[in-house]
């Protein structure tokens, strides 16, 4: 099946800005990976199934770096979605339908939680570099500017991977992130990346 997401990309994880795991693979300063990755879809669609203005999220724990596998994760999507809106997002989120990115992540996770479809709250503002994502009963975050030490003035950073395959270009931010659903964790001051992204089948376009 041909698919394509386009839209606003959170990368939140345990990692200090930015995230270590995007340079070399290993996280900092903690040796295990936790965190949350939402999208909002501005253009979307899997086959003739319309995925335009849909919200979805994954919550991820990884016992080491990404790359050894063995992750745990839990789903969530938008409440709105229709049948076959849900099952288009299972299966690109499954990497089931295509997307290198998508495809790899699959192959590392051996603990699917669950897939909830639940509000999901969504502010975004990558040129100010604050967003805020609200899955009631499950998940509390929010992105702002990195503050630097110490004149409190604010920090603008972007990472630039030409070659990525998740994203190209990402603002840096800083998060405070809680989840209370099967995977716990709650952290304030890390690693928040925003970006503008466009995944599709082939893999990642922008």
């Amino acid at each position: 099946m041909a698919w394509r997401m386009k839209g606003q990309y959170l990368k939140n994880c345990n990692c200090k800005a930015f995230c270590t795991c995007d340079a070399d693979g290993d996280p900092s300063p903690h040796d295990f990976c936790e965190g949350v990755i939402a999208w909002h879809v501005e253009q979307g669609h899997f086959d003739q199934v319309n995925l335009s203005g849909l919200n979805v999220a994954v919550v991820f724990h990884f016992p080491g770096p990404l790359y050894q596998g063995n992750g745990q994760v839990e789903a969530f999507v938008d409440e709105r979605a229709n049948q076959q809106q849900r099952d288009a997002f299972g299966k690109i989120l499954g990497g089931q339908a295509g997307g290198a990115w998508f495809e790899v992540v699959a192959s590392l996770i051996t603990d699917f939680k669950a897939m909830h479809f639940v509000p999901i709250e969504w502010e975004f503002d990558l040129r100010r570099r604050h967003a805020r994502v609200r899955i009631p009963g499950f998940v509390e975050m929010t992105n702002a500017p990195i503050k630097i030490k110490p004149s409190d003035n604010e920090l603008h950073m972007r990472v630039h991977l030409p070659n990525g395959m998740e994203y190209k270009d990402m603002e840096v931010a800083q998060v405070a992130m809680k989840s209370t659903g099967a995977i716990k964790f709650e952290w304030s001051g890390t690693s928040g990346g925003m970006a503008n992204v466009e995944h599709t089948d082939k893999g990642l376009v922008a």
